[in-house]
């Protein structure tokens, strides 16, 4: 049991230091020879797992054999466009003008009730608003509505407005993210002056602060349902 638990421990290890080499992409962003390769790792690992006569090796090698092949295709898909293409597949316009082009979809085996889905996942529910739809190499639908069926924003009303960034996490679970705070543009003189302002003693009394896209200090306490903000 202890032979079983320590190889499960290093294969685990393994693959997930892997699955994070190969990249952040999402399971159903997956590029088909990602998937495949995704696929044939977790089952070579698998078996030497529960079969304690195979060599560690003999699932190592495999995995690791793997991740090269992957590595390299990458790239080369990287370097070449034709290779992407061959490996990747290219995107499929799959509406046009608000017509459905059935031939596109039946090349890839894509039927109406899929297409459907992928609208309504888009908060898109007839099919006439759309201009475009383009069927992507990992699977996801891209909509290009049609002017007349595109949201107003700002600037369609002539509306200026400032500049607003992405909060900034500063403090979180009562620790401060010193690279955070370097970045926001503030040292910790400016932080525990905030914390001083806020009536708060320790930054070990706030559960998550951080400055707002208005560039605003925001904090939650610890076990207490107040919080506030201060410029």
């Amino acid at each position: 049991m202890l032979i079983v638990f320590i190889r499960t421990i290093i294969l685990y290890f393994l693959i997930v230091i892997i699955m994070r080499l190969m990249g952040k992409r999402q399971i159903g962003q997956l590029q088909p020879s990602e998937l495949v390769v995704a696929l044939i790792i977790a089952d070579l690992a698998a078996i030497p797992m529960g079969n304690t006569g195979i060599p560690l090796l003999a699932g190592i090698i495999p995995i690791l054999t793997l991740f090269v092949c992957e590595a390299m295709l990458s790239y080369i898909s990287l370097k070449s466009q034709l290779a992407r293409r061959i490996i990747s597949g290219k995107p499929s316009i799959v509406i046009e003008k608000g017509k459905i082009l059935e031939n596109e979809l039946r090349k890839q085996r894509f039927n109406i009730d899929d297409l459907m889905e992928q609208l309504r996942l888009k908060d898109v529910f007839d099919i006439q608003d759309v201009e475009y739809a383009i069927l992507e190499t990992g699977g996801q639908i891209s909509i290009l509505l049609k002017t007349d069926k595109k949201p107003v924003i700002r600037e369609d009303l002539n509306i200026k407005h400032q500049y607003e960034g992405l909060p900034i996490s500063l403090i979180i679970d009562g620790r401060i993210n010193c690279h955070n705070l370097s970045i926001s543009g503030h040292d910790m003189n400016w932080l525990n002056k905030q914390l001083s302002i806020n009536g708060i003693k320790s930054p070990r009394d706030v559960l998550y602060a951080y400055i707002s896209e208005d560039n605003k200090f925001v904090y939650m306490l610890r076990d207490k349902a107040k919080g506030g903000y201060s410029n």
